[in-house]
């Protein structure tokens, strides 16, 4: 068998991104069906589910979704606004593939739920494979109506020519669309059933969503969460807004996982605004997510076209919501919907994210960090603390630590953070002639590991980095201030104390994985030079408590060693 062909077929079922791989996969149907058997005869141990996914994600083309955002914002459809001619036509366009990809799942037997005068709502249903799941729905929904000529009331000018809307919202219309057939080209199915629907007067005040809200295909209570996709046509610096991911417990962190193997970075907002229809449901106490990749010059004006749309950047989205649903679709089981979502905003989540000030210093002076060959020239030593009181002074030289040569500035610092507590200097006193060794009593405990985080309730199943210390394992394992750690050697935890459980009883080197804007990824805290092992009895704990005005939001925060931030090489 061919190694190469092999790799091949391997590449193309398991690559997370395969248009971001240097294969291209635009082979004939005939022979990617062949790569799928030749894969399952050489590793057999993947799901068939898992091989579905992979494969419907190469199905997601820029130009594919070129088309759509093209057809759809073209000057024909008149600016679809709801009601008119060219809504009309907007929703004929789409008919055509939901009555190709889905089920009918509207009351009447069909895919059209009409309101209003002459508005249309469209919805399709994939069913879920499961028995008892199947009964559950995510609803994942994008408004396809725009402002039409625009007026003073919809458009920032100028009015009275065509709004074509490429990116509002032809754009998340387009994912809609790809994401449908890549679920019916490959037979991908998942455990709960998946509702399209294609919203109708969103412009006019959510006027579909509310109204399928009030008239729902299906019992309202079946929906355990709803996606809404707008605007997702000006990626920028890969970085995409992601509204109610705390809308129900431990949401964030399956959207990250949809996420992994992508180059997007994930701004998971707190606040969830009544501007396009995921507030319909929100507002009805159902879980909500929403896509978004932010406000632009053209929003809302004739500008708004086609040729301006980051093609690839909707294909990475669409490839978001693919991997979501999937996620989403197979998870076990749900939480419910989080009440104090509706209060939580910008303001909450800066006060949740505000690092922890820095720790007292453990020895009490200042180098020279630019003369480190022959030692450290102490240039600045503090009254009252450890190195003044050992009676080191400005322009002594500080050549060793418990025995370790001090040859950098960096080597310097990460002694201050790991050192024991009772430590000797190797110093050489300018009234002196031979270098003598001095007992210091640093402040404070060492630092194993060198961080202080913060549990969040509403992803209880990751903690918060509000401080890194400086030189310490964490800092030089690249952890930064507002990453969440989701697991420790392997194992995951279930709150935050069971997460300091786990920290303190390892012992270094520790793996651990975080998330950071949405992507998750792993390092390893290594030991120094100058760490020893210290027990729990020997890290205290800190407890602060935060509250506002939500009934669940009380936040701790527990740091790992008191009075344990490094100086540095001008120590204030």
């Amino acid at each position: 068998m061919s190694k190469t062909l092999a790799k091949l077929a391997k590449t193309y079922l398991t690559c997370p991104n395969p248009q971001s791989h240097s294969v291209t996969f635009r082979y004939h149907p005939a022979f990617l069906t062949t790569l799928t058997i030749l894969y399952f005869w050489l590793f057999p141990t993947l799901s068939a589910n898992e091989a579905l996914l992979n494969r419907a994600r190469t199905t997601i083309t820029d130009q594919e979704l070129s088309t759509h955002i093209e057809v759809l914002a073209d000057d024909s459809f008149e600016g679809r606004e709801a009601g008119t001619r060219g809504g009309r036509a907007a929703a004929k366009y789409l008919l055509k593939f939901l009555e190709r990809d889905l089920q009918p799942i509207v009351k009447n037997g069909g895919y059209v739920q009409s309101f209003n005068a002459g508005y249309r709502n469209l919805l399709g249903v994939i069913e879920g494979n499961d028995p008892e799941l199947k009964n559950e729905y995510l609803l994942v929904g994008a408004h396809y109506d725009h402002v039409g000529y625009g007026n003073s009331r919809n458009s920032y000018g100028p009015f009275g020519q065509i709004h074509n809307g490429a990116d509002d919202n032809a754009s998340g219309v387009s994912a809609l669309l790809e994401v449908m057939d890549a679920f019916a080209t490959t037979g991908l199915s998942c455990k709960r059933s998946i509702i399209f629907a294609f919203w109708d007067g969103e412009e006019k005040g959510l006027l579909g969503s509310e109204h399928w809200a009030i008239n729902p295909s299906i019992p309202l209570d079946q929906v355990k969460l709803a996606i809404n996709v707008d605007m997702i046509g000006h990626l920028r610096n890969n970085r995409v807004e992601v509204y109610g991911a705390r809308s129900m417990r431990g949401l964030r962190h399956m959207v990250t996982a949809a996420n992994a193997g992508s180059e997007l970075k994930l701004d998971y907002l707190w606040e969830i605004n009544e501007n396009s229809d995921h507030h319909s449901f929100h507002k009805r106490q159902i879980p909500v997510l929403m896509f978004h990749t932010g406000l632009h010059a053209f929003y809302h004006r004739p500008s708004d076209d086609a040729h301006l749309i980051n093609a690839e950047g909707v294909q990475q989205v669409s490839n978001l919501l693919l991997n979501t649903l999937t996620v989403l679709g197979n998870e076990p089981s749900f939480d419910t919907f989080r009440p104090a979502s509706r209060y939580e905003g910008p303001g909450d989540r800066s006060r949740f994210e505000r690092p922890l000030a820095p720790g007292p210093t453990r020895l009490g002076l200042s180098w020279n960090a630019q003369q480190t060959e022959n030692g450290l020239r102490v240039l600045r030593v503090r009254r009252g603390l450890p190195a003044d009181l050992a009676k080191i002074r400005s322009g002594d030289i500080l050549l060793e630590l418990n025995g370790i040569r001090l040859d950098s500035s960096a080597t310097m610092s990460q002694a201050m953070v790991s050192a024991p507590q009772d430590s000797v200097l190797l110093v050489q006193k300018q009234d002196s002639d031979r270098p003598e060794e001095v007992a210091v009593r640093l402040i404070g405990q060492p630092t194993r590991l060198g961080i202080t985080w913060r549990a969040d309730i509403a992803e209880s199943k990751s903690v918060n980095l509000v401080r890194v210390v400086p030189h310490s394992p964490a800092a030089r394992a690249g952890l930064q201030l507002n990453d969440r750690i989701l697991e420790v050697n392997g194992e995951r935890f279930k709150d935050s104390r069971e997460f300091r459980d786990l920290v303190f009883d390892a012992p270094l080197p520790v793996t651990i994985v975080y998330e950071r804007q949405g992507q998750m990824q792993s390092t390893v805290l290594e030991p120094s030079d100058f760490s020893t092992e210290t027990t729990e009895a020997d890290v205290p704990e800190t407890d602060e408590t935060q509250t506002d005005a939500s009934e669940d939001a009380t936040l701790t925060t527990t740091t790992e060693a008191t009075g344990s931030s490094v100086i540095g090489s001008s120590e204030p």
